[in-house]
């Protein structure tokens, strides 16, 4: 680690502890060169997989966008922006338990459904609908009758 102070390409570590809850490791760090002092952090890096969209364009996981969907197909609903959040992250933990590089985009919307489908019928048919690009009131209908039998995969 270079020295922040000096720029010595000589560092040494003083001390180390864990640090926010165990997810990142703290170092207490001395350089040798000009005897100052500096906190270095470490942290894991889990890097998303890039989204694959329908047209083939490749852009950045963003979980931002993946909420303020998920916040519209919610918008008067009952349900907890903690539980909102929550889905949000169970998205991102699966993506990134793909291991994949490039993920295509309507597996992100199939995992957005399952999690709509889970926390309020209501938001799940109005994301189905969009998603699905549902015109005819028939298939409406068979939203209905997926959203209330826990199925919802097909279209």
């Amino acid at each position: 680690m270079r020295c922040p102070f000096c720029h010595s390409n000589e560092t040494q570590v003083i001390d180390s502890r864990s640090s926010e809850e165990g997810w990142a490791i703290r170092r207490r760090r001395k350089c040798p060169n000009c005897g100052k002092r500096f906190t270095t952090y470490e942290r894991v890096e889990l890097a998303l997989p890039a989204i694959i969209k329908k047209g083939g364009a490749r852009t950045e996981f963003d979980a931002k966008k993946l909420r303020a969907s998920m916040m519209l197909a919610l918008r008067k609903r009952p349900v907890p922006l903690e539980k909102i959040d929550e889905a949000v992250s169970n998205i991102e933990q699966r993506l990134m338990a793909l291991g994949e590089r490039e993920v295509k985009s309507e597996k992100v919307g199939l995992y957005v459904l399952e999690e709509l489908r889970r926390l309020d019928s209501v938001a799940y048919i109005r994301f189905a609908s969009v998603y699905f690009n549902v015109e005819k009131p028939e298939a409406f209908v068979e939203l209905l009758r997926e959203a209330t039998e826990g199925k919802g995969d097909k279209h």
